[in-house]
């Protein structure tokens, strides 16, 4: 777990958290458009996607700890690219790098990494796990803005790859390549597989992979997932350009590591307090819910009201964790075993597939939506991501309706 939670700082560090540095620090050097590098972020993300949805194969191929080492070089150098990059077209061919990369090392690969490791405990696990995500933002987002001030974005890129890659390397060969039945433990720590279910709770019998696409516990899993994160990276892919008018570049830099430290927050107390048989669906959908309100302080902010604008921070930040570390968890308690390894790469291609384009989409909509008077204000951004996470509530509760009849579509027991 330990290994995961710092492999995700790295990778959310450097993969999900920087783009929004890269992107101010491009635009600064070489004064290409807003829609431009956001578009950029586009592809970044959406490279990513078609990854993801293949890691279950390139893992049986080549072995976990290799895809992780493999995807630590790619994301330097990726990144490398991005402060390099003279041409616009050499900016989109770092993007290959940078997106492929960085999922080798995001959510698809913690789970991978934790959950052969954890059953009954992977709630806790997990968001502990996922908590290095939540502390890569925290470190990197004021580390990139110094680092960048200091030694310039291309010096800055290439010392932090260099790192990045040598961590990882480290990592991958003293702790991923080990299995716990190579140990002779079972997941938790169990000496023996445990052998005992909760009898109220029926197991989900495996389904076929054509069979997931007409699966309505998995379509709405991953419409609520996909949504969700489409409205946040939306919003955070521009949040420290909005915050830096009023802030400065480094206490904007400060304010978005406080949303990640609000992000560890909101994980942690959803791991370690969610009771083993709550509705998950109704967590994760309280969870959006606050980052509604988050989006509406931010709105009523104007651009310039500080305690507002650092409410919207605290109250958006705490839901940043759940959206990525609760879709698995409800997985895990609504599909077999069996099932699980392909429905959670699947919803997280799906979800990065469509919050790709959350960059570019809000990167349009800030520059041709009617703003506020005040600097740094963008109403329309505020207004669609509370709209979009309110369409991601919907599809998660639309759900909950597909429970409890015919092929075990209720909870999982969880061992």
């Amino acid at each position: 777990m330990a290994a995961a939670f710092t492999i995700a700082v790295f990778g959310w560090g450097l993969g999900f958290y920087g783009p929004p540095i890269y992107l101010h620090a491009v635009r600064e050097t070489r004064g290409w458009s807003l829609a431009l590098v956001s578009t950029a972020i586009t592809v970044h993300f959406l490279v990513g996607a078609v990854v993801i949805a293949n890691l279950p194969r390139l893992y049986r191929r080549f072995g976990l700890p290799m895809i992780t080492k493999a995807g630590a070089v790619a994301l330097a150098v990726g990144v490398t690219g991005w402060a390099v990059a003279a041409q616009p077209w050499q900016l989109f061919a770092a993007t290959l790098f940078s997106g492929a990369g960085w999922v080798a090392m995001g959510a698809a690969a913690v789970n991978a990494i934790v959950s052969p490791w954890f059953v009954r405990n992977r709630p806790a696990a997990l968001a502990m796990a996922y908590n290095g995500a939540s502390i890569g933002g925290v470190v990197f987002s004021p580390l990139w803005v110094a680092a960048i001030g200091l030694f310039g974005f291309p010096l800055a890129a290439a010392i932090i790859g260099v790192v990045t890659i040598a961590a990882t390397w480290i990592l991958a060969e003293l702790f991923l390549a080990q299995s716990p039945q190579q140990l002779g433990l079972a997941p938790d720590g169990d000496a023996t597989p445990p052998t005992t279910t909760a009898p109220s709770m029926p197991a989900a019998r495996p389904r076929a992979a054509s069979n997931l696409w007409t699966d309505l516990r998995f379509i709405t899993l991953a419409a609520g997932m996909a949504l969700g994160l489409f409205a946040q990276i939306g919003l955070l892919a521009h949040l420290f350009t909005l915050l830096v008018p009023a802030l400065g570049a480094q206490f904007a830099g400060i304010a978005a590591g406080a949303a990640t430290a609000s992000a560890i927050a909101g994980r942690t107390l959803v791991g370690w307090l969610m009771p083993p048989r709550a509705d998950r669906r109704l967590v994760a959908s309280a969870s959006y819910a606050v980052q509604i309100a988050g989006s509406i302080a931010w709105l009523l902010a104007g651009g310039d009201n500080l305690p507002l604008l650092l409410a919207g921070v605290v109250l958006f930040g705490a839901g940043i964790g759940n959206a990525t570390s609760l879709p698995p968890l409800i997985a895990q308690v609504e599909f077999a075993p069996s099932d699980v390894s392909r429905v959670v790469p699947l919803i997280v291609a799906i979800a990065q597939a469509s919050y790709a384009f959350a960059p570019a989409a809000f990167g349009l909509l800030r520059e041709f939506a009617p703003s506020a008077t005040a600097a740094g204000a963008a109403p329309a951004l505020f207004i669609a991501a509370a709209l979009i996470q309110a369409l991601a509530i919907g599809a998660l509760l639309a759900g909950r309706r597909c429970r409890g009849s015919g092929d075990a579509r209720g909870y999982r027991a969880v061992a």
